[in-house]
């Protein structure tokens, strides 16, 4: 009997939200590089639902083995098998995609490998900022405004993983906004999300 397929439910509800806003924001974009792809729910659903384009998920490498199981069993054919990466190396694709797209992970990195990702965009995003206006990021998950929780569940959540971690918790989108800022990257569009997440694209 082949072991089960890891399984997120929160990406199960809140799939259909994001795919809601990524047809319109992908809808000329033809290659996107996924961090952080997790559980591969999202990468097979997305590319599924828009198979214009290729779907690279990437993760750590104590997350590949299930990921690499469920695409191998529901993926369609332009989602791409998953390569390691960690934000904090250099070992990035040297493949230039059209979007780079996250899901729940901010919250999980330190705030140093939150600059580490921000640092590393301009090497997997086509072109430079005036080279290339259609680049895309596409960030979901909950973040703080004004250095405030949105939601007594989002401040409750966010002392749930700072007990677990110290380096982790929500972040504030201001100085998100901040490091996509210094890498020539402006804010398109903030979407409030269901259960208090926010889905966030900038382009270049």
């Amino acid at each position: 009997m082949s072991a089960a397929l890891p399984f997120s439910a929160a990406c199960e509800r809140n799939r259909e939200p994001i795919l809601a806003v990524l047809r319109d924001a992908f809808a000329q974009v033809r290659s996107v590089l996924e961090i952080g792809a997790g559980t591969g729910q999202h990468a097979v659903h997305f590319a599924r639902r828009l198979p214009h384009l290729s779907w690279q998920p990437t993760d750590r490498v104590e997350a590949l083995d299930g990921l690499r199981a469920r695409i191998g069993a529901e993926g369609p054919p332009n989602l791409m098998s998953p390569v390691e990466l960690d934000v904090t190396t250099i070992h990035w694709p040297e493949e230039r995609f059209d979007a780079v797209y996250t899901a729940n992970t901010l919250h999980i990195m330190s705030w140093p490998e939150v600059q580490a990702f921000f640092r590393a965009l301009p090497r997997v995003l086509r072109g430079s900022a005036a080279a290339n206006a259609g680049a895309l990021l596409a960030i979901y998950g909950p973040f703080n405004y004004g250095g405030r929780h949105t939601s007594p569940s989002n401040a409750a959540f966010d002392e749930q993983l700072r007990q677990r971690d110290p380096a982790s918790g929500l972040r504030d989108y201001e100085a998100v906004n901040a490091l996509a800022t210094e890498q020539g990257l402006t804010l398109r569009e903030d979407h409030a999300m269901p259960a208090n997440n926010r889905l966030v694209l900038w382009s270049a």
